[in-house]
């Protein structure tokens, strides 16, 4: 994995040279001064053992072998409890902050587009104590408009403020929270809206009149709709009986509402906090009931991960708040007295597509010290680097490498470079704002080259961690002093895991050198089940004779001998050839995701069929670059189209499958090159980036009949 360099080699002796003798001589007042021999053995330490020596017995954390976690603090049994325990400890101190628009305006591209930009100020914030208030009073208000304990409401809104102090209204009241990705298409947002019979939904204008507007009438039962960001524009095609109100309003409403004899309505651990709505990767999306002991259980043993989490903190939240990642890195922050400033994709650097050039984007102005992030991102922040770098001088790529090849050995050996960090790095880590002190990255798999190269360039621990939504997205996290890569570290301290034989795939927990099979997940974290979907929930949920809760994953993992898991396949992403070999799907895709020219892939593969095939989101300043190189001219389209161009980025993969050591019945025979990107707004990946296959395979149906010679089935 290290970066390829062409330094004359007797220059290259003398460098290394210099670098021994600084190594050694800075060696010692290191290893004295700076901790680091804690977090060396810390790192070589057993992270989680097996309960028993049973094959397929359950492995937990070290720090829970004997009792799993279940509770932040003493009596905080339900989200309330704990946002009243928070609010009393953190009274005055800042919660939430928003970045207030100065200007907005209109800029014409060259291609005629017109995309919006604006200039942002600075953050202006909510104290714990403001967010209590507006929760409580927003809370009032819905049972001023009807809304009950224990009866559904729904969220449909993009990650802001707003989002969070309506969530907290709900747990404060029992209502039951379903959460809506703001990227789902319409029969998707009706399904969900109509399987839980919400009267009620809170969103924001724009997705009122973008996405709403054209439902409503879809949605007989729907009676208020609560606008988060102000008065909406008039809505002439508003159906009889549906009333519009602002979440000012509905505050006003509660602040005013006589609730002195009127005995609340407290939720109990057992009570449904959230009914989350899947991103539908593999289907129409399904509604996960998520209760508050579940939630508390999987926030606890997430915070359990992050070392000195506390008031100095400060989160950035951009990720989809109805994903369940950044929802729990969200109340784990709100329980720890951090900070949350929210920001959003297109606004998130200097150089994201809302930012007006020259002014700053939030991670610039915030500063954060922690952030979540989906693979897509990291991947996305990789390559943009990398293209970086190959456009400097050869000293200054040289130096780069250099730099960054020594950084990859001193921290496999659990070393620092605090020189590399601020003469080399400084200006990479800013592009983060220059503070973040650990990346925690979920929602899909890392590959092991991107998660090295945030751990060099971004100077922090880069966490991977593996949930379901199914398990309020907690499973596992890796430590902080963990460098390896590829695996997601140990059971988290409120959970255990087991792994069951899949005989299938030939995977089973006797397997040696590491035990292998389906990943099953235990502990108060597993979710109630699927709402309205006994079948499902059966098919995916068992109770063992111990009255163990566990959760059928899907996911393929191995435990190592330090009691790290490690993600190896998919059960749905295996699909059997022809000739009988099994093929990987997922382990294609990542073989091959990180080259330059490609932006995004989608592997496939048919039983009637010896070969696999596979669907190209090219990169294309690098594909336009081999084209010129090739002597083809054309527009973007043309050269997408061309089948000259798809042999050419076919030769390009198969030279990285082989250096991937994938067989030969792995590396993709035929692909379509796409000239459009895979967005959440196309429907064919969801909110967290991952590949929508089902409808990957039926917008390209035409190109994968052509591939395998109109005969697929």
């Amino acid at each position: 994995m290290k970066l390829k360099h062409n330094i004359n080699p007797v220059l290259l002796q003398f460098i290394n040279f210099i670098v021994l003798v600084y190594s050694l001589v800075t060696y010692i007042p290191w290893y004295i001064l700076s901790g680091s021999k804690q977090a060396i053995e810390k790192a070589k330490q057993v992270k989680a053992r097996p309960v028993n020596n049973k094959p397929g017995g359950a492995y937990r954390s070290v720090n829970s072998l004997h009792c799993l976690a279940s509770v932040l603090y003493p009596g905080c049994d339900t989200l309330d409890k704990v946002f009243k325990y928070a609010k009393t400890k953190y009274k005055d101190k800042k919660l939430l902050g928003t970045r207030e628009i100065l200007k907005e305006e209109d800029e014409i591209q060259p291609s005629g587009k017109v995309f919006k930009k604006v200039i942002l100020g600075k953050y202006t914030w909510l104290s714990y104590e403001d967010v209590y208030i507006k929760a409580v009073n927003f809370g009032n208000g819905l049972a001023v408009l009807g809304q009950q304990p224990k009866t559904n409401i729904a969220i449909f809104c993009e990650t802001r403020a707003e989002w969070m102090i309506a969530a907290q209204a709900c747990f404060m009241c029992n209502y039951q929270l379903v959460t809506l990705y703001a990227t789902l298409g319409g029969p998707a947002i009706v399904h969900g809206l109509n399987e839980t019979e919400v009267t009620t939904i809170i969103t924001s204008k724009e997705l009122m009149q973008t996405k709403l507007k054209e439902i409503v009438s879809q949605v007989p039962l729907l009676r208020h709709i609560i606008t988060v960001d102000g008065k909406p524009t008039t809505w002439s095609e508003f159906p009889k009986g549906v009333i519009v109100h602002t979440m000012a309003s509905v505050q006003a409403m509660g602040a005013k509402a006589d609730t002195g004899n009127k005995q609340p309505s407290r939720p109990v651990p057992s009570d449904i906090a959230v009914i989350m709505y899947t991103s539908g990767s593999t289907g129409i999306p399904k509604g996960v009931m998520i209760s508050h002991c579940n939630i508390i259980a999987g926030i606890t043993g997430m915070a359990e991960r992050i070392p000195n989490l506390g008031e100095k903190d400060i989160y950035i939240g951009y990720l989809p708040l109805a994903h369940v990642l950044e929802l729990s890195a969200e109340l784990v922050c709100l329980s720890h007295g951090c900070r949350i400033g929210y920001s959003s994709p297109q606004t998130l650097a200097d150089q994201s597509s809302k930012i007006k050039k020259g002014s700053k984007g939030d991670v610039t102005t915030l500063k954060p010290t922690l952030m979540a992030a989906v693979p897509e991102i990291m991947d996305r922040i990789y390559k943009n680097v990398m293209n970086k770098v190959n456009e400097m001088t050869s000293f200054q790529r040289n130096l780069f490498i250099l730099a960054y090849n020594y950084k990859m050995e001193q921290i496999s050996k659990g070393y620092t470079t605090p020189l590399c960090d601020s003469l080399i790095f400084r200006k990479v880590r800013l592009l983060l704002g220059g503070k973040i002190r650990v990346l925690l990255c979920g929602g899909a798999p890392l590959s092991a080259a991107t998660q090295r190269f945030m751990n060099i360039c971004f100077c922090c621990p880069v966490g991977q961690g593996y949930g379901l939504t199914e398990s309020a997205g907690a499973g596992t996290i890796t430590e902080v002093w963990d460098y390896t890569t590829g695996r997601v570290g140990a059971p988290l301290v409120c959970c255990e895991i087991k792994l069951m034989n899949w005989e299938e795939g030939g995977y089973y927990n006797t397997d040696k050198p590491y035990p292998r099979g389906e990943i099953l997940i235990g502990g108060q974290n597993v979710t109630v089940g699927y709402y309205k979907n006994e079948a499902r929930t059966r098919q995916d949920f068992t109770v063992d004779e111990n009255g163990q809760r566990w959760l059928h994953t899907g996911d393929i993992g191995e435990f190592h001998h330090d009691g790290c898991l490690k993600i190896i396949d998919r059960k749905k992403d295996l699909v059997k050839l022809q000739a009988g070999e099994y093929v990987s799907l997922g382990k294609v895709e990542a073989a091959l995701k990180n080259l330059p020219l490609v932006d995004n892939i989608c592997a496939y593969a048919s039983s009637f069929h010896s070969y696999v095939i596979g669907f190209v989101v090219p990169n294309q300043k690098e594909l336009a670059e081999l084209a010129r190189k090739k002597g083809f001219k054309g527009t973007w389209e043309e050269i997408c189209n061309s089948p000259e161009m798809e042999k050419e980025v076919l030769k390009v993969l198969a030279e990285a499958a082989m250096a991937a050591n994938l067989e030969k019945f792995e590396i993709p025979v035929k692909i379509r090159l796409s000239p459009d990107p895979w967005t959440p707004e196309t429907g064919l990946v969801t909110d967290a980036f991952k590949l929508k296959r089902k409808e990957l395979t039926a917008f390209y149906q035409t190109d994968i009949e052509r591939m395998y010679g109109k005969t697929v089935k």
